[in-house]
């Protein structure tokens, strides 16, 4: 799927802006210690879809590592068709009945590629016992027996509960790669953790070299550090300094016009860790030393990313709301296993709160999903389609005036699927990524129906918490 026309036009876009510098053509670049290319054709032809007209704005909420079995052990759900599973099994072909867990563990598990690949077992989806469990250094007895096989108590998710009951629910949806969270950040802002527009190698995992998961990686990481890249046959004998460039769905709004911002933490304003997808995007941070320490200085990241993630909220408030915008969270809010405090559903409550009590309401559509399954237990197995599409089922929930009310979606979807609808919203070309393969979440919505009455989601806090909260960020605790 990289498709050369989208190649030569974005290429030549960016690189008469001065831009791109790792495509041929423009010169430069990181190099892995493999390459191969793939070419392919497709049409620049605008994408429309029945959402054409209906919305003026596109929020994704970007929540981290909770397969569906995990984080929706939801009765109502489950009554209404949701396809949630209440055991599962192990390598030994025992039943494991799913144990509730609180939502603040003080163990988390590795969602590497190779663990995707232990649990998945060619389909089987019975080798999550052998996923590595991982507590804080010093702690004995890491975690209790069968600790991949948890589902989260409902009295800690209930505002996740009422999104989901109130208005669409998908049981189908996959993370589209097989592996942790720095690829799977990048699939959500390009459809793609390739290197460059033709590379057919993936970035597989979180970066090595890391002095914690928080530290800047991407376009400012340290010279030593390096990104596995896994190849067709599924090898991940190669690997490059993790700064990229290729077409990303900001070009494509840039082109368009239409206005787009991208919310993440950082420990500090000079460090963008794993979650900050748009760092890993050389045309886009635009990296320069300051003062002895790379810095993302260009004017797409400057004037479109913001790491203070609850700026979404002053900005909703005060009119500012891009009419495409990704909302990262805090590792403390993050819904992260071993790392977050329990915040992360009366987080996502508040965005959702903010905008549906607003005049944003009546046109925009918030998509809400996870980035990685995190290692938790799920009994669906994902269509393959290479060595490093699909993944396992991750939640999602989509909140709009025109969304379909307490609807179960069981049609697959993936992270393609939310870009290719944006695509339609402002009728864009295909990147030509994991979006040109997806659906466009039209069974999510109904256009012809009257447009529902938001009400707001019950949460402990609200927006005021989060705004006035004086903490300091929480690294992401990732593996």
């Amino acid at each position: 799927m990289r498709q050369n026309a989208m190649l030569l036009l974005w290429g030549l876009l960016l690189c008469t802006a001065g831009l791109l510098v790792s495509l041929e053509g423009c010169g430069g670049g990181g190099t892995a210690t493999t390459s191969t290319t793939t070419t392919t054709t497709t049409t620049t032809t605008p994408v429309t879809g029945a959402s054409t007209g209906k919305f003026q704005h596109v929020v994704i909420i970007f929540q981290e590592n909770r397969s569906t079995d995990n984080l929706f052990h939801d009765p109502v759900l489950i009554n209404n068709g949701a396809d949630i599973a209440s055991s599962g099994l192990n390598s030994s072909g025992e039943t494991i009945p799913l144990q509730p867990e609180s939502l603040v563990t003080t163990y988390d598990l590795s969602h590497a590629h190779s663990a995707f690949t232990s649990m998945y077992d060619n389909g089987k989806m019975d080798g999550a016992d052998k996923i590595q469990v991982n507590c804080s250094p010093g702690v004995t007895n890491c975690g209790p027996a069968n600790a991949q096989f948890y589902y989260v108590n409902a009295s800690d998710v209930a505002p996740y509960f009422t999104m989901a009951e109130t208005y669409t629910f998908g049981d189908r949806m996959f993370q589209t790669n097989q592996g942790p969270s720095f690829p799977a950040h990048q699939f959500i802002l390009s459809g793609t953790s390739a290197p460059t527009a033709t590379s057919n190698l993936f970035a597989a995992e979180n970066p090595a070299g890391l002095t914690d998961p928080g530290s800047d990686t991407g376009c400012t990481a340290p010279s030593g550090q390096t990104v596995a890249l896994i190849d067709p046959s599924g090898n991940e004998s190669s690997s490059q300094y993790p700064c990229f460039d290729h077409p990303t769905l900001t070009d494509l709004l840039d082109t368009a016009d239409v206005s787009w911002h991208y919310y993440a933490a950082a420990v500090s304003s000079s460090q963008s860790g794993i979650w900050v997808a748009p760092n890993a995007i050389q045309h886009i941070c635009g990296p320069q030393t300051q003062s002895g320490q790379l810095t993302c200085t260009g004017t797409e990241w400057t004037d479109h990313v913001s790491l203070a993630y609850q700026k979404v909220l002053t900005d909703i408030a005060s009119n500012q709301l891009a009419q495409v915008t990704w909302v990262t969270p805090d590792g403390s809010v993050s819904d992260h296993a071993l790392s977050n405090d329990g915040g992360g559903p009366a987080w996502v409550a508040s965005v959702v709160n903010a905008i549906g009590n607003s005049p944003y309401w009546s046109n925009t559509a918030i998509i809400i999903t996870w980035d990685d399954w995190g290692g938790w237990y799920d009994h669906v197995a994902p269509t393959i389609y290479n060595s490093y599409e699909y993944g396992f089922r991750v939640p999602l929930i989509v909140i709009a005036p025109y969304a379909k009310p307490a609807y179960i979606s069981h049609v697959t979807h993936d992270f393609g699927s939310i870009l290719k609808f944006i695509e339609e919203v402002f009728s864009t070309p295909s990147l030509g990524y994991a979006d040109a393969r997806a659906d466009d979440l039209a069974d999510c919505f109904d256009y012809t129906q009257t447009p529902l009455t938001f009400q707001t989601i019950p949460a402990a806090v609200g927006a005021e918490y989060f705004i006035n909260r004086k903490a300091p960020p929480i690294d992401p605790d990732d593996d």
